[in-house]
């Protein structure tokens, strides 16, 4: 008689209890990170810093909501203790037919770099980094250069104007030289303009000013004008244009259902009725801090207009790379 085999009982193992009851937090809540949520942990008991994409998170330590994280158990079977912070499915983006998903990143040609903020597409330029010679040329022209994908600037020499540079421009060209033979030399890209030219749109750039030295992505809010406002109703009689429109007054900026901790008098940039457009001419960058109903909080990089200018260099909306071309004119105040 044959004996049937026993059932293949599944190993045991102790759950790991990371809560511990009654709480016990310290006096002070800890200091987060520029831009990391300061929020409540998964046991309900106390102030902690959320964890970021890539980070260790379990039932006690919790990733970044604000940020569209959420803890991904899936590698920890059958134990489900421990995962890593993953982007939430959210909304993708759609660009020239392709579908990409929430927080993907994406090289759509050899000039742009840019990534899926739920449903909004971001981009930096990766040609900016050259600077028209304004200092001692007086016909710079960027031209195109055989096998590179960036266009370079050069000194059209065949125009009247100064062929060399003055003593002082060379000096600080020295200068600049010099800084490459350090260990590290800080490269910042300008801001991408706002992926929406109205309500609430994100804005990026790409930097290595931090003490690894290494390029990182940074995210800001922008809000170049209000979706539900007519500005065509404050411009004056006889103008064509209202360059700066500002709301009536203060108000908190609120986000994921959370107020910012100040109240803000933002301006935004104004329309015209004619064929120009309004775009930011100065702008600057500002830290908001949020609080939560539940008491917990953090902080986003906003963008602040100072001043816009309207011209005819009016792009198509549908575009999304056209206005990434540089106004050489125009920059930050501050950071």
């Amino acid at each position: 008689m044959l004996s049937t085999p026993d059932p293949v009982t599944p190993e045991p193992y102790n759950h790991t209890q990371y809560c511990q009851w009654p709480c016990k937090c310290p006096k002070t809540p800890p200091t987060c990170p520029p831009g990391v949520s300061l929020i409540m942990d998964g046991c309900d008991c106390c102030r902690a810093c959320a964890k970021q994409v890539g980070e260790v998170c379990n039932e006690k330590e919790n990733c970044d909501h604000h940020r569209g994280l959420y803890c991904d158990y899936s590698a920890d079977k059958p134990r489900y203790e421990k995962g890593v912070c993953a982007y939430l499915p959210g909304t993708g983006c759609e660009h020239k037919g392709v579908i990409f998903r929430n927080g993907q990143s994406f090289q759509p040609n050899c000039k742009y770099q840019c990534v899926c903020v739920n449903g909004a597409i971001g981009c930096v330029s990766l040609c900016n980094e050259s600077q028209p010679p304004r200092v001692w040329c007086q016909n710079p022209r960027r031209v195109k250069i055989p096998g590179r994908c960036c266009e370079q600037w050069i000194c059209d020499e065949s125009r009247r104007g100064r062929k060399t540079a003055p003593r002082h421009t060379m000096a600080a060209l020295s200068s600049v030289k010099d800084d490459w033979h350090k260990n590290c030399v800080t490269q910042t890209t300008s801001w991408s303009p706002c992926s929406k030219t109205c309500g609430r749109g994100v804005s990026l750039r790409i930097t290595n000013s931090n003490k690894q030295c290494k390029m990182v992505k940074e995210s800001r809010l922008c809000n170049i004008r209000p979706c539900k406002v007519d500005i065509t109703k404050h411009i004056k009689p006889g103008k064509k244009c209202l360059n700066v429109y500002r709301e009536e007054k203060p108000h908190n900026f609120t986000i994921s259902g959370c107020t910012s901790t100040n109240t803000y008098w933002p301006k935004y940039c104004g329309v015209c009725i004619d064929e120009r457009c309004c775009i930011p001419y100065k702008s600057k960058t500002v830290e908001v801090d949020f609080q939560c109903p539940n008491g917990s909080g953090f902080s986003w990089q906003v963008m602040w207009i100072n001043a816009c200018f309207c011209n005819l260099s009016c792009k198509n909306p549908n575009d999304i790379f056209t206005d990434l071309e540089q106004y050489h004119d125009k920059g930050e105040v501050g950071n």
